[in-house]
């Protein structure tokens, strides 16, 4: 056997500043997708979590029947995740009547198991070793958590904290800018630190959505649902379209 290590391809894209901006745009768009199907649509918060969860188990079982990165359905993984965590979390939030902080400590209790359990079945929760169908299993899991926390972290920062959207957004901003100063001055583990980025974007995206859609009286720009995801998912695949995404590397 050949013991040199060799580049091998993951099922996940490169992390370059792109993945971000995409990231975050996602994020922003599963918060409004989410809430035009719950609100807009009048269809509740657990019909449309039913809804959104169809999708998103069809979204991963073609992600990890797929035999290697492909762009458009990893991003339609993800904005299936983003989509049933926003509609999700507020059915937790509100219906179930826990609360933000209650949603808030319990999905990141559930990420932490989720990341605990794949680092010990696995030995890595590294982004990038992603390419077998039990680490994308793993992988999955644990972004939907990621997701769902993102919203009720969100919404808890933005009404129960008082901070307003455009102070949650500020919030959450300031901490991704730390975590990028981090990244390029510090020796914390990348991994870590691409996680800690990967759910920080989330809250950021739900502040940023219910700013754009939420009423004016409320402090937001009362921007219909419908259009600001319309917008939100041409300017994905403009991004898609005018920088495609290659796969990460990863080393055996």
């Amino acid at each position: 056997m050949n013991t040199v290590a060799h580049n091998a391809l993951s099922k996940v894209p490169a992390v370059t500043l792109m993945f971000w901006i995409v990231k975050i745009a996602a994020t922003t768009l599963g918060e409004t997708g989410g809430d035009a199907v719950s609100m807009s649509m009048q269809l509740g918060y657990l019909v449309a979590t039913g809804v959104f969860a169809v999708v998103f188990l069809i979204a991963v079982a073609a992600q990890i029947g797929a035999k290697r990165y492909q762009p458009w359905l990893y991003w339609t993984t993800i904005i299936a995740t983003t989509t049933v965590g926003t509609t999700l979390a507020d059915y937790a939030d509100r219906s179930l009547g826990i609360g933000y902080a209650g949603g808030t400590t319990l999905l990141f209790t559930l990420l932490m198991v989720s990341l605990a359990v794949w680092y010990r079945t696995l030995g890595t929760v590294s982004a990038d070793s992603v390419s077998t169908p039990k680490s994308e299993a793993f992988y999955w899991v644990t972004i939907m958590f990621s997701q769902t926390l993102g919203t009720a972290l969100g919404d808890w920062t933005a009404s129960t904290a008082g901070l307003g959207y455009t102070g949650g957004a500020a919030v959450f901003s300031v901490l991704l800018a730390l975590v990028v100063v981090a990244y390029y001055r510090t020796s914390i583990s990348h991994t870590a630190l691409f996680w800690a980025a990967f759910i920080l974007t989330r809250p950021l995206g739900a502040v940023v959505g219910d700013f754009l859609d939420k009423p004016i009286d409320a402090g937001g720009l009362a921007l219909s649902r419908y259009t600001a995801s319309a917008v939100l998912l041409l300017f994905i695949a403009g991004c898609l379209w005018l920088f495609p995404q290659k796969a990460a590397s990863k080393v055996h």
